[in-house]
């Protein structure tokens, strides 16, 4: 991992993630996280400001960047609960299986290199009656905007962080072994069509996961 990669990439994620449109999702989300909570991509830790101290037992955070760690950190000492960071990829999820009641992904199955994996991973440690709360960006419905985000994916993802545009959000989550119960989309006002598009609801684990 590069200069860029370590200490330039987590600022600009920081900035462009803590935009109004993005907060705004983040926060239709995660105030619903209850009990012993797992955040995939934690990252900066924009999302902490939204979960409800009352509803709230234990946070525990996954994100490679260790610098991103560092940022999330000075964010997480105000918290009346515990905050406890893990640095390993979304793939490699270290907790016992139903081990948690809700799995928080906000703007990460975007980067996860294989968010399939990574799904099966959460749905696994999920407890019964858990849920995973999400919102995500991807694969807008317009053909106009997909083609776009075809051609400029490659591009995006190599200066993004390995973000993608156009994955498929509810087909990914149907394959990592979930149920989508609850489903929103819209393109966020304010921000590029082609990374706008987003998805957010509330899924649990599938019966045959």
């Amino acid at each position: 991992m590069g200069f860029y990669e370590r200490r330039i990439l987590p600022h600009v994620i920081n900035c462009a993630c803590a935009s109004k449109p993005i907060m705004r999702q983040r926060e239709k989300v995660v105030p619903l996280a209850r009990g012993e909570v797992l955040e995939i991509g934690i990252g900066t830790g924009l999302n902490l400001p939204y979960y409800d101290p009352a509803r709230v037992t234990r946070l525990i955070g996954l994100d490679p960047s260790e610098k991103s760690w560092e940022l999330a950190g000075k964010r997480a000492a105000a918290l009346p609960f515990t905050v406890e960071f893990v640095g390993l990829p979304g793939e490699a999820i270290p907790l016992a299986d139903e081990s948690v009641d809700t799995v928080v992904v906000t703007f990460a199955l975007c980067t996860i290199p294989d968010p399939v994996a990574a799904l099966h991973g959460m749905a696994r440690v999920l407890r019964p009656g858990g849920e995973l709360l999400f919102a995500e960006h991807g694969l807008a419905p317009d053909a106009g905007v997909q083609r776009w985000q075809n051609r400029v994916n490659g591009f995006w993802a190599a200066v993004a962080g390995g973000c993608n545009l156009n994955r498929d959000i509810p087909g990914l989550l149907a394959a990592g072994g979930f149920e989508v119960s609850e489903l929103q989309t819209q393109y966020l006002p304010g921000t590029p069509r082609i990374a706008g598009y987003n998805f957010w609801g509330r899924a649990h684990r599938a019966a045959s996961a």
